[in-house]
């Protein structure tokens, strides 16, 4: 039985502004009712590839097909144009009555009064505005404008939807109760989904697949949690949240247990990977992943590797303490705020810190290999 074809397939796909190479995507495939996260720091390209999927931007070169069929080509770009949708940072709003802005596509499409009625009050119930419908588009905060939006985006039934950070500019209750709402359209819609976050967390919730980008290119997509537990290099893990990274080198290897001597130090961390004796590594160790006692022993504990350490810096994030140590190698830990108070963590105090071997996920450090 052959494989079905993905909605969009991007073949080649640069972007060259001033001499610079803003994106270089090799191959990027989407497949039909998966939301695809593109995650990144500021200036990764995200907004570009989106631009570039939607045929927004131009001058660009590579191919770009839908369904199969080469955009501008078999395809054409106007039919394109029509099956697709797109909802950006700031909402850009006709200066009407969210009603006709939720009407426009369709009104567009010349689709029966009666019809038009009934899919904009569907969609701006689906979004929680349908009481909203007769006030104009000027008065609406930033959250009720970003549901209008959405509401318009889903009314045509895209096949293709494209969001540009669509909660980067809402105060943290719309962003939740947005992020809420959406989850739930997308769940039962199944529309195919393309959107642009800097938010580690916000693609965690809502993307099938995560592409962590910088530099226009695509470093890493996968799911999410084969993205967020092993990264590809260190840039992906440090920016899906890994805390400590410690370069070493293997010094011993028996199965898949290592046994990895720290750059500049005699300590010793034993992890599980597929690297071979000599080989350069980075450690990637997820703060979660550390635990803090201050009686712990090594015999107390299955976990392999034990460690005492001084707290450098311990900084309240809401539900947890950030506890920065310093054990011969900086070490990141995160605890409850009862394991805090419990243990009566303070600055300059020693504990201990351990962390399982399969805690550890190990990045071979290309070309790089152990004198």
């Amino acid at each position: 039985m052959s494989e079905p074809v993905p909605v969009l397939q991007g073949k080649d796909l640069k972007v060259t502004r001033a001499g610079s190479l803003l994106l270089d995507v090799p191959t990027l495939s989407i497949s039909a009712g998966e939301t695809l996260a593109l995650i990144g720091p500021n200036g990764a390209g995200k907004t570009t590839l989106l631009q570039c999927l939607g045929r927004l931007i131009k001058p660009f070169t590579g191919d770009l097909a839908f369904r199969g069929q080469r955009v501008g080509g078999e395809q054409p770009l106007f039919a394109y144009r029509r099956k697709i949708a797109m909802v950006f940072q700031e909402p850009l709003l006709f200066d009407t009555t969210v009603f006709a802005n939720c009407a426009s596509g369709l009104r567009i499409r010349r689709l029966p009064r009666a019809t038009i009625k009934k899919i904009v009050m569907e969609n701006l119930e689906r979004f929680g505005i349908s009481h909203l419908e007769d006030r104009s588009a000027r008065t609406l905060s930033g959250g009720e404008a970003q549901r209008t939006s959405l509401a318009r985006a889903f009314a045509i039934a895209p096949e293709v939807l494209f969001l540009d950070e669509p909660f980067a500019a809402l105060d943290p209750p719309s962003r939740e109760a947005l992020i809420q709402d959406l989850e739930q359209v997308l769940a039962r819609t199944r529309t195919t989904t393309v959107f642009a976050t800097h938010d580690r967390l916000e693609a965690l919730r809502l993307s099938d697949r995560i592409a962590v980008m910088d530099r226009g290119r695509i470093l890493q997509i996968g799911p999410p949690e084969e993205v967020m537990n092993k990264p590809a290099d260190e840039f992906v893990a440090a920016f899906v949240g890994v805390e400590t990274i410690i370069e070493g080198s293997v010094v011993n290897r028996e199965g898949g247990s290592l046994i990895v001597r720290l750059a500049g130090s005699k300590k010793t961390i034993e992890a599980v990977g597929e690297v071979q004796t000599g080989e350069q590594v980075a450690l990637c160790i997820r703060p979660e992943d550390v635990l803090l006692s201050t009686q712990l022993t090594p015999e107390a504990t299955s976990a392999r590797n034990v460690f005492p350490g001084r707290i450098v810096r311990m900084v309240p994030l809401g539900l947890y303490y950030r506890v920065q140590l310093d054990c011969g190698f900086p070490l990141v830990a995160y605890v409850t705020n009862h394991a805090h108070d419990e243990l009566a963590l303070r600055v300059d105090a020693t504990v201990k810190a351990s962390f399982k071997a399969t805690a550890i996920h190990v990045v071979r450090r290309k070309g790089k290999t152990a004198e």
